[in-house]
């Protein structure tokens, strides 16, 4: 069965990385729910897509994760985690995470020091088309592709490495059936409604 992931929460009907879209994604139906962190510059890890300022607020990595503990999967997508390396942010992420949590991250270096500091943490590494980001997928749970990157060969090869694959951001349905029929492990989607209903129809 495909995992349906909320990319950001449900985010095509609510305020993305917020708490409503969160609570919106468990009520859809989704398996795990996809948000972003950032260092803030006082070093907190806050959810949000794009860099914060100083003058924003923005909900925590600990407060979110303390809301959905034991609701829903969560997958936590650090953004630029070297930006503020004096915060050591790949470090304190994983403090506030538990074993069932999943990292995710486009730099193979946090996705690295992830295996190091928490062997039995699983790891997505989006891949794109950086050839790096793939000899670095070898070693993660999973593969991300980005969906008009992902093709039945590039998620055949995935899998022969051993490794799961997912897909992101999808939000049309024919593509959803489409890439469930190549086997892929996970969907990202703005709309996790609609994907836990094509992926899952009733009977």
């Amino acid at each position: 069965m495909t995992l349906v992931i909320a990319h950001r929460g449900s985010s095509w009907d609510l305020p993305e990385n917020t708490l409503p879209a969160f609570e919106r994604a468990i009520e859809d139906g989704a398996d795990y729910i996809e948000l972003d962190v950032h260092v803030a510059p006082d070093g907190e890890l806050v959810v949000t897509h794009d860099a914060p300022r100083v003058e924003e607020s923005h909900l925590t990595l600990a407060a979110a994760l303390e809301a959905m503990d034991g609701r829903i999967g969560m997958m936590v997508e650090l953004k630029t985690p070297y930006r503020y390396r004096r915060h050591d942010p790949v470090r304190r992420a994983l403090e506030l995470m538990t074993d069932d949590d999943v990292f995710v991250c486009f730099q193979p270096a946090a996705t690295a020091l992830v295996r190091e500091l928490r062997p039995r943490m699983r790891t997505v590494q989006h891949v794109g088309v950086v050839p790096i980001r793939w000899a670095a997928a070898r070693r993660c749970w999973a593969a991300g592709f980005w969906d008009p990157r992902a093709t039945a060969r590039g998620i055949a090869a995935a899998r022969r490495l051993g490794l799961e694959t997912t897909v992101y951001t999808v939000n049309d349905a024919a593509r959803m059936r489409q890439l469930a029929g190549l086997g892929v492990t996970g969907i990202f989607t703005d709309r996790p409604a609609l994907a836990s209903r094509t992926l899952r129809p009733p009977g």
